[in-house]
């Protein structure tokens, strides 16, 4: 349950947001640089490394958008993204994603062992784990938790259109009061 009353029962990030749309927009053009920007990781392979990265933070609005998010693109395996976090290396992703979750997984468990040979070839990895950290604590911090119908609508929604529509249903401050 929200933590917030003025969030209400089914709140979700833009409810979030509205709170403080001048810090919300903002919010959404990072998140559509570094989840659709130009990059050599694939959009499906960076929503993925978001769910890894809110599952492990212990995000579950985060984690159940993004892992549906991720599973909307074709190069995820919808069995592997739910059997990542009962066995990484089995699950069945292909050869180039272990290494980056297992990394993710080291920057968001233990960020201080984190080395520079680490970061080597793996910034816009590192950008997705620091935007989807901040976003699980954001959400866990409101008590926002979301369901499996939401997820998978907002999912879909994500994979076909991004995150700057999301833009157009944030209100001026005031206007919601």
């Amino acid at each position: 349950m929200a933590k917030f009353p003025k969030l209400g029962e089914d709140a979700a990030v833009l409810d979030i947001f509205n709170m403080s749309p001048e810090a919300g927009a903002p919010l959404l053009h990072l998140h559509e640089a570094i989840m659709r920007g130009p990059s050599p990781l694939s959009e499906g392979v960076r929503e993925l490394i978001s769910a890894y990265v809110c599952g492990i933070a212990g995000g579950r609005y985060c984690h159940g958008v993004h892992a549906e998010t991720a599973k909307a693109y074709d190069d995820i395996p919808d069995a592997a993204v739910d059997a990542m976090f009962d066995d990484l290396e089995g699950a069945g992703f292909p050869p180039k994603i272990v290494p980056l979750l297992s990394m993710a997984g080291k920057l968001t468990e233990d960020p201080q062992s984190f080395t520079e040979a680490d970061a080597q070839a793996v910034y816009d990895a590192i950008m997705v784990v620091c935007c989807f950290n901040f976003m699980s604590r954001l959400l866990e911090g409101h008590g926002v938790e979301g369901r499996g119908a939401l997820f998978t609508e907002r999912g879909r929604r994500l994979k076909d259109e991004g995150y700057l529509p999301l833009l157009r249903q944030l209100q001026p401050q005031g206007a919601a009061e």
